[in-house]
Parts: structure tokens; C-alpha cells; sequence
């Protein structure tokens, strides 16, 4: 496995494969790495040469939230993409990705500015602009996202479409404790009951998901959700809606609805969804 520190060496590693016409499955990651980011990696090397990044990236992170802290732990990191067969891990310095004084940023508008956008301003920008980033750098074939993350999912999917950028944005399923949390890289910040408080949001979705089901209007629908963080001790509600779950709009009559949610447990803020269809 390679190592690049720079985009000299990245464009060196990548030189090499493009010119035995090998396609690049790019799995970006933030580090950290756990189950939910081994599963994209294990998808992407069943198809071709795979890259993964590793970049905490400092501008999805809003003021006060907990971009000093993010969980970190290269060496484990790198371990574990050596161990799953990555060809080559792209983990650069600030200094590298961003540049000395950076000006630019990609939005994809009111797609970004909603739910989690609203509650996060100015975070999908700064997802899109190193996606971008990343993107232009690898020019990838395929690029691997978790369904965890969904309004990330939408977001990059419509940057992807309108920059016409030929790279297929493949989506894996959230990968789950036994118990239903969503694998996240924060999950390491809970600690004691706030650890088993946590499973309320997919508590949360499941009521959600049979109140759908039993006939429920997306207003209850929603109201049924966020009863479950309010009789919840330790736990903070976010938000609690039904969107489309390619506009994050209210669905149309007969349509697919995606549920999501988010919740502050103990000083954590998570986030997790259910498609409906």
C-alpha cells in the first residue's frame, strides 16, 4: 500500500494505474475508520484499483462544534486500509488540500441549506468544495458514500450532476451495532447510559417507519419521532422529518420517504435515516 502526502505523489500513484487503464473506486473518509468504512472499501475493491483519503476536513465544521476533538488515530487508520487491500491512501496536510488561502467553495444551494444544512449552516459547502477537491484530484471511475449520511449523499450526487463530472456516486447500506445504532465515527465520544440512550433514533425511525405504515399523515409521522427523543431522558432533539430523499422536500403522494432524524445524547450530536419506499 502507498502512502501520499502530497498531490505530486498522488498524481505520481495515479499516473501509474491510469496508464494500464485500471478504474479508480475512491472511498473518502474523514479517518477514524470503522465497520461502516471498511464495508465501502470492501465494495469498491470488488471492482478495481481502490483509494481512500483520509482528511478531517475543517470546513464542515461550524463554530463550536468539535472539529479539534474529531477522533483521529492514523496508524490504526492506515492499518486497517492495508489490511482490506487499499492500493494507495491519500493523507494530506491542511496546508496541501486547502492551500495557503483558500477562496473558493462549492454549493448546490437550497439542497444544502436544508435539515441538516439548516441546522448546520455552511456545512454541505464545505463537504462539496473537498469533494470537489478530491474529485479532481483522483478522477475517480466510482466514488463510494454510506447511506448514513444521506443528505450528504444527495448533496454530492447533485454537485456530481451539474459539474458534469463522469464518476458514479455508488451508495452502500448503513452499517448498524446489534442493538441499531448507526456505525459513526462518533460514536466513540459516548460514554456509559448516554451509549445506550443513543439507540433512540432508531428507535425513533422504526416508529416512524409503522406509523407510516399503519397510515399516519407525514406531520404524525414526525411528531410520532420526536416523542421518542422527548420521553427519552438525555437526550436533545434535533429534528425529526419525512423528505424526498433526493430533494429533502416534502415526498410526493405515493413516492418514496426517507426518514431522518438527529439528537444531541450527552454532549454528541448524531444523525441516522430510514428509506421508506
Amino acid at each position: 500500500m502507498k502512502i501520499a502526502r502530497t498531490r505530486g505523489e498522488l498524481a505520481t500513484v495515479l499516473e501509474k494505474e491510469r496508464d494500464a487503464g485500471t478504474p479508480v473506486n475512491l472511498v473518502p473518509t474523514m479517518g477514524a475508520l470503522h465497520e461502516g468504512h471498511v464495508s465501502l472499501i470492501r465494495a469498491a475493491r470488488s471492482s478495481g484499483f481502490v483509494a481512500l483519503s483520509i482528511f478531517v476536513n475543517s470546513l464542515q465544521f461550524g463554530p463550536g462544534e468539535d472539529y479539534r476533538v474529531y477522533p483521529r488515530d492514523e496508524k490504526r487508520d492506515l492499518e486497517s486500509a492495508e489490511a482490506e487491500g487499499v492500493a494507495v491512501v491519500f493523507a494530506p496536510s491542511v496546508d496541501d488540500m486547502l492551500g495557503p488561502a483558500p477562496t473558493t467553495t462549492v454549493s448546490v444551494g437550497r439542497l444544502g441549506d436544508t435539515v441538516e444544512g439548516r441546522a448546520r449552516p455552511g456545512h454541505f459547502d464545505g463537504v462539496c468544495t473537498i469533494v470537489a477537491i478530491l474529485f479532481n484530484l483522483f478522477l475517480p471511475d466510482r466514488a463510494f458514500f454510506g447511506q448514513k449520511d444521506a443528505q450528504q449523499v444527495a448533496v454530492i450526487k447533485k454537485m456530481t450532476t451539474d459539474l458534469g463530472w463522469p464518476v458514479e456516486i455508488v451508495v452502500c447500506p448503513t452499517i448498524r451495532e446489534a442493538d441499531g445504532l448507526a456505525k459513526s465515527s462518533r460514536n466513540a465520544y459516548l460514554q456509559g447510559e448516554d451509549r445506550e440512550r443513543a439507540t433512540v433514533l432508531w428507535r425513533a425511525l422504526r416508529d416512524g417507519c409503522d406509523a407510516l405504515s399503519n397510515g399516519r399523515d407525514l406531520a404524525g409521522v414526525e411528531t410520532v419521532m420526536l416523542d421518542a427523543f422527548r420521553s427519552t431522558p438525555g437526550v436533545e432533539p434535533g429534528y425529526a422529518r419525512a423528505v424526498n430523499p433526493d430533494t429533502f422536500e416534502r415526498p410526493a403522494p405515493g413516492g418514496p420517504v426517507l426518514l431522518v432524524v438527529a439528537a444531541t445524547i450527552g454532549g454528541t450530536r448524531l444523525i441516522d435515516n430510514l428509506l421508506v419506499e
